[in-house]
């Protein structure tokens, strides 16, 4: 059977098994009946919303289940990026840059919410959805062996006022408080050094035991997830030829509270 004629049963089974879940221990996380769960493999119960969310969170999946789920349009992670949140759960190490924006890692709820308000399809549901996706990606963190992530973005980050003053006072204080922690850090690329190597666009890269390294290439457009040997190779020498031109952390968190400052000033 190809992954085109899959059904949400198939999707649900095969993930649960792959955690290691019996259908009563699934039941359990997801506050409903072993009954239930089997009824809804099988194909004999329509999934709810609040279901396919719940255990998508639960099984790890990033709208595996939710691009299925019946009477719905709702596309919280386009199929393109689907393989990126995977990588990013397998990844020890991940490095990204960021020329426009706050990487999504280190993004609030509100500023990720006003980012995603400005898609032209946006509707209030997909909003939320999408901004909770990008909430559970975040979780990465808090897991026993978080990952080492070190970002490198633009002075103009800090600039733009994403969602208002407010919300970006919040969100440069929020990376000031995730930068004490051992496994992140985060350097500032100055405005003064003009042209660089990823004015064109943001990428990450991820790194893990056991799978190639993968890189997510940003575009307004449609952007995209490669594992091939030549197009990471290539994300790790624009990386490296942008970082030369950072400040040293200390500085950048520096810079970060003085503009959090000039924020908390007007307000």
């Amino acid at each position: 059977m190809t992954d085109d004629t899959r059904t949400y049963g198939e999707v649900l089974k095969k993930a649960r098994k792959a955690t290691g879940l019996s259908q009563t221990a699934l039941g359990e996380l997801l506050s409903c009946s072993e009954s239930l769960v089997g009824l809804i493999e099988r194909g004999k119960r329509r999934p709810t919303k609040k279901f396919t969310l719940m255990a998508e969170a639960v099984l790890g999946l990033y709208g595996d289940l939710l691009e299925l789920l019946p009477n719905t349009t709702v596309m919280s992670v386009p199929k393109w990026f689907s393989e990126w949140p995977k990588a990013e759960e397998r990844a020890h190490t991940i490095r990204t840059w960021q020329p426009l924006v706050v990487p999504g890692l280190l993004q609030t709820v509100r500023y990720a919410r006003a980012l995603l308000s400005v898609a032209p399809w946006a509707t209030e549901q997909w909003v939320e959805d999408a901004v909770e996706t990008r909430r559970r990606r975040q979780d990465i963190f808090e897991r026993e062996d978080p990952p080492l992530y070190w970002a490198l973005f633009d002075e103009c980050v800090l600039l733009r006022p994403v969602g208002g003053e407010d919300v970006m006072r919040e969100q440069l204080e929020h990376l000031l408080r995730m930068i004490e922690r051992p496994n992140i850090s985060f350097q500032i690329v100055p405005l003064e050094v003009g042209a660089t190597a990823g004015v064109l666009g943001g990428f990450s890269i991820a790194q893990g035991n056991g799978m190639p390294d993968h890189v997510s290439v940003d575009s307004a457009a449609h952007g995209s997830v490669s594992a091939r040997e030549d197009t990471v190779r290539r994300a790790n020498v624009i990386y490296d030829a942008i970082h030369k031109w950072a400040h040293p952390t200390h500085v950048s968190q520096r810079l970060v509270r003085e503009v959090a400052a000039r924020y908390e000033d007007r307000r």
